[in-house]
């Protein structure tokens, strides 16, 4: 068929199928927006709990699966009403015909005005079926842009991670490779921005198109623009089609600033407040948890343990295992697995007791790095890894509490850490306070 294009029964086709395309365009809609509705919620749970975990690549992939699914969300809302209103205005237009200002006896000063900026009926049913299927063709070319951008910004992390900031590659050669790289990337993203925002204008100038073309090719392929760039020259190329989009810019500009607002109640405590003696933050305990909400760092049972002993669980995250490497130099493997790796393993070179040696060498290191600490008092601790009641991977220790005192304690959980002395300093890894009644 895509051979056939110009062939007269090919457009003949072509010209029905646009005709009778607003009910595939509303039956579309009405799945998408059931589907997106239901899936947004969860999309932002997951991208919170992999933010929580510093699992940046997962993070940016439900970033942008968020972002896409509220863009679709608000431009196929927008136009089901509108061609709800276009439905409308067809079976008003079907019982009452066009308008007949002469009927409606105004002053020849309002009729004048009314016949130059309402005009026919026919006339404004026909820029609701403009609207309608600008307003649903740009819905998914808005999705190729966003992706466009995501794959801009992982070429460029892609780009340090290979050449500049990775210690198989020898640094005396590394720069040389990446910092050339780098530049055209970012160089190349300014000037398909310029273009972009000027309809063009680098592509006009004979001398100007000569030096954008390698920089266009390129990133036609990074942004996976021949996808979709039949759609964009067609929305170049009309007037209407230039002025819906432009419209809708300041649009989600709006909105995204209107989603920033929030009502605070105090000029001193607000959202974003992390746990101390003064503050207790509700992902610091576990039994106040719920599916929108994570440990950040560490948790214990309760704010008010009853218990004789007191559960302390850190949550694992990527940094972990440096700050386990800074004073275990023989723990740091050859290759480091952290991040996305296939759980399908060919052959592995460490035998089970060297494996089970490891993990012994680590917990012995991990509990020499991190102090309990109620109020003043250190407390030994004897970590192991487990597993949180809401699932997070991490350690757990339970600190007897038979000689702390009833009433409110501060938990401290310290962490060594080598500052820029090459002296080994304690810091606050996380503070939480709790009340102490015993049954």
């Amino acid at each position: 068929m895509s051979q056939d294009y110009n062939n007269p029964a090919f457009k003949k086709l072509l010209q029905k199928l646009q005709e009778e395309s607003w009910q595939l365009e509303l039956l579309i809609s009405g799945f998408a927006i059931f589907g997106l509705l239901t899936a947004f919620p969860e999309i932002n749970l997951a991208g919170t709990a992999a933010r929580n975990d510093d699992k940046l690549y997962l993070s940016i992939v439900l970033l942008v699966a968020s972002v896409s699914c509220a863009i679709l969300i608000f431009n196929l809302l927008l136009h089901v009403i509108l061609r709800g209103l276009w439905i409308g205005a067809l079976g008003l237009r079907y019982v009452s015909g066009d308008i007949d200002y002469d009927k409606l006896k105004y002053s020849e000063k309002f009729t004048r005005y009314l016949k130059k900026n309402v005009g026919s009926f026919d006339r404004y049913i026909g820029r609701l079926e403009n609207y309608c299927s600008i307003i649903f063709a740009i819905s998914f070319l808005l999705i190729f842009y966003v992706l466009a951008l995501t794959f801009t910004i992982v070429a460029i992390a892609i780009t340090i991670n290979t050449f500049l900031d990775n210690d198989t590659i020898s640094n005396s050669y590394g720069p040389f490779i990446g910092i050339p790289i780098l530049v055209f990337i970012v160089f190349g993203m300014l000037l398909t921005f310029i273009d972009f925002i000027t309809l063009g204008g680098l592509k006009k100038k004979k001398w100007l198109s000569k030096l954008y073309f390698p920089f266009y090719w390129v990133y036609s392929k990074i942004t996976l623009a021949f996808l979709y760039r039949p759609l964009v020259y067609n929305f170049l190329d009309n007037k209407f089609g230039r002025r819906v989009s432009f419209a809708l810019v300041p649009i989600y500009i709006i909105i995204l600033i209107s989603t920033s607002f929030n009502y605070k109640m105090s000029n001193y405590f607000n959202g974003n407040i992390s746990s101390n003696s003064y503050i207790a933050d509700t992902n610091n305990y576990e039994d106040a948890l719920n599916d929108e909400n994570f440990i950040d760092k560490v948790a214990i049972t309760s704010k008010v343990i009853t218990d004789k002993h007191l559960k302390v669980f850190l949550v694992i995250y990527e940094d972990f295992d440096d700050y386990i490497f800074a004073f275990n130099k023989g723990l740091k493997p050859t290759k480091d697995i952290r991040g996305i790796e296939s759980d399908i393993v060919v052959n592995s070179n460490i035998s089970w007791s060297r494996r089970d040696s490891l993990h012994q060498q680590y917990i012995k290191t991990l509990n020499d790095v991190f102090t309990i600490r109620i109020d003043s008092i250190d407390h030994k601790s004897d970590f192991i890894f487990g597993e949180s009641l809401k699932g997070k991977k991490g350690f757990e220790t339970y600190i007897n509490l038979k000689d702390v005192p009833e009433g409110k304690h501060l938990l401290q959980v310290l962490r060594k850490r080598i500052n820029k002395d090459n002296d080994t300093i304690k810091q606050y890894h996380d503070r939480i306070p709790f009340w102490y009644y015993p049954n």
